[in-house]
């Protein structure tokens, strides 16, 4: 089986931006490999488009690598390089006027047997069309949260809500989501 960076990543990330700042630029590529996925989904997510996420990938990237000496270690640097992130997409959404949600990516894994795969495409398919009824607000902290598997104070470093409003976001969230759900499968 073959392992990701995220699974070799050998140095703390706080030594590791350190060197990269200290002057051996090419260990960034360590950090594009462990989070350029996460990266790229969010550009999905903002986006929709596989030419845009991977653009929008690269100026995150870009973004960091510029500011990597003002990451101060006071959050994780997952937490900073997805405020940089959300910021970016927040600002080409407001260009754009659209947003699309993780909800929507797909479920299937190779594993999966034909009727498991209809049962998750269907599934898919009812959480898409509640998550697109969701406020935009409501939204990002879901995606954020289930998704990304962000704790709150990641959330607000990330989105500038503060603790309570995304926890009442998230609360709000899945009583809708809940409510629109509930027809199917017993949710």
């Amino acid at each position: 089986m073959k392992k990701d960076a995220a699974d070799v990543l050998p140095i703390d990330e706080l030594l590791l931006v350190a060197e990269i700042v200290s002057g051996k630029k090419e260990l960034f590529r360590f950090l594009v490999q462990r989070y350029e996925r996460h990266v790229y989904g969010m550009g999905m997510s903002f986006l929709r488009n596989e030419e845009d996420a991977s653009d929008f990938t690269q100026e995150v990237f870009l973004k960091a690598f510029k500011n990597l000496a003002d990451f101060e270690g006071r959050s994780r640097f997952s937490t900073w390089l997805y405020k940089i992130a959300y910021n970016t997409a927040i600002n080409s959404v407001q260009r754009k006027k659209e947003f699309h949600s993780l909800a929507e990516e797909e479920l299937a894994s190779e594993t999966d047997t034909p009727e498991q795969g209809v049962i998750k495409r269907l599934a898919k398919d009812a959480v898409r069309e509640a998550v697109k009824e969701l406020p935009d607000r409501y939204r990002i902290c879901i995606d954020l949260f289930f998704f990304y598997d962000r704790a709150y104070n990641e959330i607000e470093a990330i989105t500038g809500f503060p603790v309570n409003t995304i926890k009442s976001h998230v609360f709000r969230a899945k009583k809708l989501l809940r409510k629109k759900l509930q027809d199917f499968g017993g949710v």
